[in-house]
């Protein structure tokens, strides 16, 4: 059995785990949960009604929070020349090419996001089985394979975000810190609610979000009424 800290066990103590709340409510239950020394980050999770192993029915998207992250995220641009230039004053963190796709087969990821322009991906592809399982490999779908470098690396700086489900068919995406106040954490979460709800395949059917809940980075989850969020 898994050990929980006093301070988890307290949380628990303020509601019930059984019961669905709406949003609102739950944003501002997670607001009174005990402290710890850091700004946690605010986590939605949802389970889907798809077949993960049927390759069209798996969700990846990226959508921009109007309120960001919270968190400053480390771009890694792999682009040449005049690309390069614009990756640089766009506010990535390390620019380069062959020298990166090495540094990585090396054993180094400090960094969170690959932004990618399509004339290095040949190079970039070499890199799959170590970027593929830490889900750190750009592609078209998700807008960190493009042209348009320097758009792109401000709006990963901006606050866009990822979000692919797992071979479980969950979802798991980042939207906002505990510190951010409730109107800001609603407005990221409704963002990408809404976007999910845009992004249901085709193929899939019945119900899309089976399961909802919002948590702390080291707090219990919070059970969401999956109803009231659609509409």
């Amino acid at each position: 059995m898994k050990h929980r800290s006093k301070r988890y066990k307290k949380a628990l103590e303020l509601f019930d785990r059984n019961v669905l709340h709406k949003l609102r409510d739950a944003v501002g239950l997670i607001k009174q949960f005990p402290r710890v020394k850091f700004d946690e980050t605010v986590d939605l999770n949802f389970k889907l009604g798809i077949d993960p192993a049927q390759t069209e029915q798996n969700v990846r998207f990226s959508v921009s929070l109007p309120f960001g992250t919270g968190k400053n995220v480390k771009v890694l641009c792999f682009c040449k020349g005049e690309e390069a230039r614009k990756a640089q004053t766009a506010g990535a963190d390390y620019v380069g090419a062959e020298d990166l796709v090495q540094k990585i087969s090396d054993g180094w990821f400090e960094f969170d996001v690959i932004v990618a322009h399509p004339d290095m991906m040949k190079n970039v592809s070499k890199l799959g089985r170590v970027l593929g399982p830490k889900g750190l490999m750009p592609s078209p779908k998700a807008g960190t394979v493009t042209t348009e470098i320097g758009k792109a690396v401000e709006e990963v700086k901006k606050g866009k975000v990822e979000l692919k489900n797992d071979k479980t068919a969950g979802v798991h995406i980042g939207v906002g810190k505990v510190s951010f106040d409730d109107k800001a954490i609603l407005e990221n979460a409704h963002t990408v609610i809404k976007a999910l709800i845009q992004h249901k395949p085709a193929s899939s059917r019945g119900e899309f979000i089976r399961r909802a809940a919002i948590s702390t980075s080291q707090g219990p989850g919070v059970r969401l009424d999956v109803a009231t969020l659609l509409n």
